[in-house]
């Protein structure tokens, strides 16, 4: 009787053996194919897929010239030279071939890139020439990619480089338009993934498999004209070299418009160049991004206010003495002599500090310069006429500087009759221009730009630019009639000998103080003038504002000697440059 349960007992315990056994496979396949599911799926598709970015081409830059787009920033045809280290046997043969013909491009320690069979991605050398690309392919090495990418190119070296600025190395732009509309500029990559199969080769129908096409970066059009660049750039580096300047600019706007056709910086720097530039301040656009106290210039504007407010007219006088009291202050005159019962257009003509701090008061109660004349002033210059305020123009490192409310405690009376005469502000060029702009054009404030357009991917379609914000009758047509006229009489009265005959033009200097450590230094000052130029005297005459700017470390240069005969140089070259006919 034992010896048959212990028979028995034998199929029950391989049964319950086999039922184990059949338990643990179930689990373990469980835990496999549901638990750990997504692990070995993940683990499928990194063997399995194949990703390849497809970069976009970035946008190439226009400028004008004589009206027409022509290219000023291009992009030239590289290569990354890739590998797929985990079905490459034989490493050296592809180390050897990379280092003879991609040289330099090549990157370091080849043979740890390749060593890392985890990875199926490893850059080894970039910016190989189609040349070189070609000479490695004939080579036929298993396991090597190319993908197929672009680099700027500057034909026209440094022309307008701290207005274009550059892509670095990791593919972004730097400084003036390549960083301001980068976005715009790099496009959208695209995808190609696809599964392979076992043997490496892809396999053409998937779930997985995308290929979405790069979408190419925006071709931009600017507003800059290439010959008035070079002319600028060509007159603004001769006059410094004669005064011995060691910085300048020189910006040209379409008074018009606001589109901005020059924009000229020394010293500059060529973006193809990067690695022989020694100063990062070449890089700066000074036009838009050095806030400085204008000086005289100023004073056009000052003499627009009183004009618009009726307040005073070209030949309204009042009493010079050279010198004004301003509560604890006593302003005076650079140029002395000119005493007596004297003119608006006189003072304007010799620059008398004097006559615009009256213009300030008249502004008040006639004697002070009260809270409202103040909050006029303020409201000309900041509000209306956008000085001490980003303009908005498309351009990477623009400042606001600073034009001191009534509200503040530093914007008192003394302030306010410095800011007339234009020191006790801080300004850029560009926010001078554009006002300057508008006081002589008819009244209008046209925002700064320097884009007209974009260009199709063929270069055969050009699509103009959405207008830009405009603000008007900032000040009257009459006021801007006359303020115009007087800037020009301000020109006639000493310069008038050196413009093209047959012509309107008109412009001011400016000499203004520097300041170190919050004072103002006697050895340092900088030299501006400010001018326009046409064939007739109405406000739809004139055609062009250009602003010249001169200074240098322990120089003091002046606005008549140092910055004027650029601005003569420029503007004699654009009237023959825009074929303007003379008057009869």
């Amino acid at each position: 009787m034992q010896l048959d349960l212990a028979k028995g007992s034998r199929p029950r315990l391989l049964a319950v053996i086999v039922l184990i056994i059949m338990a643990v496979f179930i689990v373990r396949l469980f835990y496999l194919q549901v638990i750990r599911h997504e692990f070995y799926v993940a683990a499928a598709q990194e063997e399995q897929l194949r990703q390849l970015v497809i970069p976009a081409e970035r946008g190439q830059i226009y400028a004008m010239d004589a009206g027409k787009p022509v290219k000023v920033v291009m992009n030239e045809t590289v290569y990354t030279v890739f590998a797929d280290p985990k079905i490459i046997k034989k490493p050296q043969p592809i180390i050897d071939a990379i280092q003879e013909i991609a040289g330099g491009n090549a990157r370091a320690n080849l043979d740890k890139l390749l060593a890392k069979k985890e990875s199926r991605y490893q850059i080894l050398a970039t910016k190989v020439s189609l040349k070189q690309a070609e000479m490695l392919k004939e080579k036929k090495l298993s396991g090597l990619g190319f993908q197929r990418e672009t680099q700027r190119v500057y034909p026209e070296g440094s022309l307008a480089a701290q207005t274009l600025g550059f892509v670095n190395f990791e593919g972004k732009g730097q400084y003036g338009i390549e960083s301001a509309l980068n976005d715009r500029l790099n496009g959208k990559d695209g995808l190609l993934q696809t599964v392979a199969d076992v043997r490496d080769v892809p396999l053409t129908i998937g779930k997985n498999n995308v290929n979405t096409p790069a979408q190419n970066g925006e071709n931009v059009v600017m507003t800059i004209d290439r010959n008035i660049q070079s002319y600028s750039e060509k007159a603004l580096a001769e006059g410094m070299a004669k005064s011995g300047a060691k910085e300048g600019s020189v910006m040209v706007m379409d008074p018009q418009s606001g589109k901005v056709m020059a924009m000229a910086n020394l010293p500059t720097y060529n973006p193809a160049k990067l690695n022989e530039v020694t100063d990062p301040a070449a890089f700066n656009n000074g036009t838009i991004s050095v806030p400085y106290e204008p000086g005289s210039d100023i004073k056009t504007l000052t003499m627009a206010i009183g004009l618009d407010k009726g307040i005073v007219e070209p030949d309204s006088t009042y009493n010079n003495t050279d010198f004004i009291k301003v509560a604890d202050r006593t302003i005076t005159n650079a140029t002395k002599g000119q005493t007596g019962s004297i003119t608006y257009q006189r003072a304007l003509n010799y620059s008398l500090n004097t006559g615009f701090v009256t213009i300030a008061q008249k502004l008040g109660d006639g004697n002070n310069i009260t809270r409202g004349a103040r909050d006029t002033i303020y409201n000309y210059f900041h509000d209306k006429f956008g000085l001490g305020e980003l303009t908005g123009i498309e351009l990477a490192g623009e400042a606001r500087g600073t034009v001191v409310a009534p509200t503040d405690q530093d914007g008192g009376a003394v302030r306010y009759s410095n800011m007339s005469f234009g020191q006790g502000m801080d300004v850029t060029m560009v926010q001078v221009c554009a006002a300057f702009s508008t006081i002589i054009n008819g009244g209008t404030y046209y925002t700064p730009t320097v884009i007209a357009g974009k260009m199709s991917d063929d270069g055969t379609q050009f699509t103009s630019a959405s207008a830009k914000p405009t603000k008007s009758n900032v000040i009257s047509a009459s006021a801007s009639d006359k303020v115009r006229a007087m800037i020009h009489e301000a020109r006639a009265a000493f310069y008038s000998g050196k413009d093209t005959k047959g012509y309107y033009t008109g412009g001011k200097t400016g000499t203004s103080q520097t300041l170190r450590d919050g004072k103002y230094v006697d050895n340092e000052t900088v030299g501006t003038y400010l001018g326009f130029g046409g064939n007739d005297s109405s406000s739809s005459g004139p055609k062009y504002v250009i602003m010249v700017q001169v200074s240098g470390k322990d120089m003091n240069l002046t606005g008549s000697v140092d910055a004027l005969p650029i601005f003569t140089d420029i503007s004699n070259w654009m009237l023959d440059y825009m074929k303007l006919q003379p008057k009869g």
